[in-house]
């Protein structure tokens, strides 16, 4: 990579560069809009002002295209990505932030919940490492970073917390009713019966057993689940990365043209043995990030 590349706010030698490489992630995208729904506050934010039941999945895409220009995107990108954000936020008043916290928390867990039970190699000290990063994220969307966990116990403890407030009222049911049988056109029912059904239907048994009894139902045993979940995410992987990656927006294609080659992600390149690097700026001002921070391999942390 050369020295004056900009590898944006996470780069190469992040936990996140690899992880929101892998096919799964798209799995655990489902998950977390199960999970946020979950929050009467929060979904009755999206109902009303997100234009969620008019374009759903522009919706969905847009937010998809805001997580990878954060990972994968410049740092100017991602941080006029967050601008724009903050300030829809504002205009429509769902700039509360315990909402935005919630959100962000159930997307975090989401990810690494369906990232470890796979199957990719994540150990307790890059778990923690992931979680810290995403404090970035949650600057990027008008957080204040000191307040938002920074570490697995902390996640697990903001869940605890914020438990006795979750419920799964009328709105969580217009959600589900979505996520279960989202509108499509004539021609796509069928790929929605084969194959969005199943999505989404493991998507909902990841979830923790607390929002299976929210939602009503038992929840699945969880070695059943992790088996079905690791099965579909070594058939995803099946798929080769440079025909999965050429589907737009291409964030992955052009971070290794902007970076060059060995900037490839490689989420199972196992970084044990690899000293990470230092952590993101979380709290410096934007557009001071370090401009060789990413390495230059394809092992997590690799330190020439």
């Amino acid at each position: 990579m050369t020295q004056d590349a900009d590898p944006g706010l996470f780069g190469p030698r992040s936990v996140t560069w690899q992880l929101h490489s892998d096919p799964v992630m798209w799995l655990a995208g489902v998950r977390a809009l199960w999970l946020q729904a979950l929050h009467p506050v929060a979904v009755r934010g999206v109902m009303i002002n997100s234009g969620f039941r008019e374009d759903p999945w522009g919706r969905l895409m847009r937010t998809a295209n805001f997580v990878g220009t954060l990972s994968y995107g410049t740092a100017g990108a991602a941080e006029a990505a967050g601008a724009r954000v903050r300030r829809i936020h504002r205009l429509l008043g769902v700039d509360d932030p315990e909402l935005l916290l919630w959100v962000h928390c159930a997307e975090t867990d989401s990810y690494l919940s369906v990232a470890r039970r796979s199957g990719l190699p994540l150990t307790d000290a890059l778990a923690d490492r992931y979680v810290d990063e995403h404090r970035v994220s949650a600057r990027l969307v008008g957080l204040d970073p000191a307040a938002v966990p920074g570490t697995t116990a902390e996640l697990a403890a903001y869940f605890d917390a914020v438990r006795p407030r979750l419920a799964a009222g009328q709105d969580t049911r217009t959600v589900e009713d979505f996520l279960r049988r989202p509108p499509v056109k004539p021609a796509l029912v069928p790929a929605r019966e084969v194959i969005w059904r199943r999505v989404t239907a493991l998507a909902y048994d990841t979830l923790p057993p607390y929002a299976h009894a929210l939602y009503g139902r038992p929840a699945p045993p969880p070695e059943t689940v992790t088996h079905r979940l690791v099965a579909t995410a070594n058939l995803l992987r099946r798929v080769p990365a440079h025909l999965r990656w050429r589907l737009p927006p291409r964030h992955i294609l052009r971070a290794m043209d902007r970076l060059g080659p060995e900037a490839r992600p490689d989420p199972y390149a196992y970084p044990a043995p690899y000293p990470l690097s230092e952590p993101a700026a979380i709290l410096e001002e934007p557009g001071k990030a370090r401009k060789n921070d990413g390495g230059g391999s394809t092992r997590w942390g690799n330190q020439d």
